[in-house]
């Protein structure tokens, strides 16, 4: 599998995907929802699961789906979590 990096659409960047991990047992993974109608819906669903895995899960929030997540919170995602989801719905 390749990735596309989107945010250069003249010269995408191709990036190879990390390696999943065998278990989310004690992992803290981060579950962000980016502000779109029943993002939150999905996110509470995803977080039962991997509770129930034996992940610990943080939320976040974008303040709005129309732009990027601010830079501070993208470092305190990767600071606090060992993965992270995101959450896209409608």
């Amino acid at each position: 599998m390749e990735l596309l990096d989107p945010t250069a659409e003249l010269n995408p960047e191709g990036r190879l995907p990390r390696a999943r991990p065998k278990s989310v047992f004690g992992k803290t993974v981060g579950l962000l929802d980016i502000a779109k109608p029943k993002g939150d819906i999905f996110i509470d669903r995803i977080e039962d699961l991997l509770k129930q895995k034996g992940a610990k899960t943080v939320r976040y929030r974008k303040p709005t789906f129309t732009r990027v997540a601010p830079i501070e919170l993208t470092q305190q995602i990767a600071a606090e979590c060992d993965l992270v989801l995101e959450a896209l719905a409608d």
